[in-house]
């Protein structure tokens, strides 16, 4: 590919306008076009973006199908609600286009896994902005991880007291769905790991502000045995921790805490070398950064969708454990989700893509591979 990667943008609130900043100080990327369903919303984020977000005219408008059809864009950066991303994603993946969404990838696992296989069907890249594993720190924390041995448990402790107003403050789980995949999704990041299973518990205290459950407590079981336990409150006034939570890993050669905003400290039973690592940019800028350079040269992507699914997947389990007191088995919400989305698909491409999955983990890994 030669200049800059040429990107249409869907979303033009308030994260939209981080988006906008964000493709403006990346050098090897412009807008080419803006869609909102209120074009004056878009046309005003437009005008208020910083200059160098694009090289002459950006088309905008408010529907998705007609931009891409007057515009000669590489990619889409999905930044609308998430009822939106599945059919979003599915337009931008049909006409062509690779895709960089905000997360979470849908608002469900089932719809997760139908956009998976149109990735399969239409061999374009769909790739999921975790923003927060884009972090120098967290990396940093996870390099000492590995130096560590083999984990036994990764604990984390989330407790901020944000007065948002509007539909966080009226879910029925503000935290586990909208903040908690954060947490999630880092935790299998630093133990390169995968979630087995789920008992989790989710309540209001009396103060609360939310009118739906702003604390939850949860332990996950991930491969190899390890346990990954989070504790959790939106409405926790004074010692606020970090927006990335604050951070413990005990493991065989010791141990490394990190408080989210800060270096992260080890301590092990021997002296360890653990080489710095790169800076891999700050969150959205990161993100870009790794999107454009993985569509130049067909690398593999961190966040990639398919291995998104089980930060979202986790999310899901914890629901439904809170909600039926049971241990929850994340096959078993995978299975569940991949009849949903066999039934509620309306391609039959990807229908066929689909049924083809000898099992969900193998669909998603041959989707990553």
């Amino acid at each position: 590919m030669s200049g800059p990667l040429r990107l249409l943008q869907v979303g033009a609130g308030g994260m939209g306008r981080a988006w906008l900043s964000t493709i403006a100080a990346n050098p090897d990327a412009i807008l080419v076009g803006l869609v909102d369903l209120d074009p004056e919303v878009a046309a005003a984020a437009l005008a208020a973006a910083p200059e160098g977000v694009a090289d002459g005219d950006v088309v905008v408008g408010a529907d998705l199908g007609e931009v891409i059809r007057t515009t000669e864009a590489d990619a889409v950066v999905d930044v609308a609600i998430p009822a939106a991303h599945h059919p979003i994603t599915t337009t931008a993946l049909f006409a062509g286009l690779d895709v960089l969404g905000e997360k979470p990838v849908t608002e469900s696992v089932a719809e997760a896994l139908s956009l998976v296989a149109a990735t399969q069907v239409t061999g374009r890249r769909f790739v999921v902005s975790q923003s927060r594993r884009f972090n120098q720190q967290a990396f940093q924390f996870r390099a000492q991880a590995r130096k560590l041995g083999v984990a036994g448990t990764l604990a984390c402790e989330f407790f901020k007291g944000p007065h948002f107003g509007g539909f966080r403050e009226e879910m029925p789980q503000p935290l586990l769905v909208d903040m908690a995949i954060h947490q999630f999704d880092l935790a299998r990041f630093v133990l390169d790991a995968d979630p087995i299973a789920v008992y989790a518990e989710s309540f209001n205290p009396p103060w609360s502000w939310f009118d739906g459950d702003a604390s939850a407590v949860a332990t996950f079981e991930l491969s190899d045995g390890v346990r990954f336990s989070y504790t959790g409150s939106w409405c926790a006034p004074g010692l606020e921790t970090s927006w990335n939570g604050s951070w413990r890993l005990s493991a065989e050669g010791g141990s490394t805490r990190w408080s989210g905003d800060d270096a992260p400290v080890l301590e092990s039973l021997e002296p360890l070398e653990v080489p710095e690592v790169p800076d891999p940019g700050q969150e959205l800028t990161g993100s870009l950064r790794a999107f454009v350079a993985g569509i130049r040269d067909g690398a593999p992507m961190m966040c990639d969708a398919a291995d998104n699914v089980l930060s979202l997947a986790m999310v899901e389990a914890a629901v439904e454990s809170a909600s039926t007191g049971q241990r929850v088995l994340i096959d078993d919400v995978l299975e569940h989700a991949h009849a949903a989305a066999l039934a509620a698909e309306r391609r039959d491409d990807v229908r066929a893509a689909l049924a083809a999955w000898p099992s969900v983990r193998e669909g998603l890994g041959a989707a990553a591979a």
